[in-house]
């Protein structure tokens, strides 16, 4: 919203649709997966039997501090007291206090071990972020030679909006998604502009490309946080994730080719 002028409740509008439709989609593929690869239903069914023994009201008594971590973190960014990043800061804070003297789910004896985990699951993406930031200073060097390439060697609109998004694609596996926005919004808006693309309906197609790109290979920064949270290699990951990037491709076409999916609800 900030870098391209447009309304930020039509972009949370604009991504409803959206959303619901990537999320249905990622459930199926779930589903399918699950029949045809199986699933340990024994390990389901003792969850499933434990918490209609505990019951509705109970379940909700006992979650109700954890429940309460994202009305705080969207409360904050929607009442303008935090940014979201800030935002997560305090949410990792109330998550500290609550597993402490609340749950008491970990000891403060417990806080220099998960300190040194912290540290050895996210220092390789500080690398991956500085990397990233050198190749935005790159961009923003060079980009209006890409926004005179594009128009000047595509003239289709569906042929610019393919390339974009390639593009988009591109960058999100090896840029940080905010420096993304606000380098590349000034560079591509005036171009889908020019074929007649809202710039809410542009505003969804950005921030759905970038998202994928967070789990792409060979850069996803997403692949190497699961990888080190869980010690299974980055393309092994990446492999069994390769299913759902394609249903996110196809709802990325379809969000850019369909503008009702996005605007239809403004």
């Amino acid at each position: 919203g900030m870098a391209s002028g447009a309304s930020v409740s039509d972009l949370f509008l604009a991504g409803i649709v959206p959303g619901l439709m990537i999320g249905l989609l990622l459930m199926l593929y779930a589903i399918y997966h699950c029949k045809r690869y199986g699933e340990d239903r024994e390990k389901i069914y003792a969850e499933v039997k434990t918490l209609h023994d505990k019951g509705l009201l109970r379940v909700l008594r006992e979650s109700f501090f954890a429940l309460l971590s994202p009305v705080i973190i969207l409360g904050c960014i929607y009442s303008g007291v935090a940014s979201p990043t800030e935002a997560a800061v305090i949410s990792v804070f109330y998550a500290l206090i609550i597993s402490l003297f609340v749950y008491r789910s970990i000891r403060i004896r417990d806080i220099w071990s998960i300190l040194v985990e912290a540290i050895r699951t996210f220092t390789p993406i500080l690398f991956i972020l500085a990397a990233s930031t050198a190749f935005s200073r790159v961009l923003t060097l060079v980009q209006q030679t890409v926004s005179e390439f594009i128009l000047n060697n595509f003239h289709s609109p569906v042929a610019i909006l393919l390339i974009i998004n390639v593009f988009l694609l591109i960058v999100g596996m090896v840029m940080d998604t905010t420096p993304a926005i606000l380098i590349l919004t000034p560079i591509l808006l005036p171009i889908v502009q020019a074929i007649g693309m809202d710039p809410i309906q542009f505003g969804v197609i950005m921030v759905v490309n970038l998202a994928i790109g967070f789990v792409t290979p060979p850069i996803g920064v997403n692949l190497f946080v699961a990888s080190s949270l869980t010690e299974v290699p980055v393309m092994q990951i990446a492999k069994k994730a390769m299913p759902m990037i394609g249903f996110f491709l196809a709802a990325l076409l379809l969000i850019t080719f369909i503008p009702a999916i996005s605007i239809g609800i403004l």
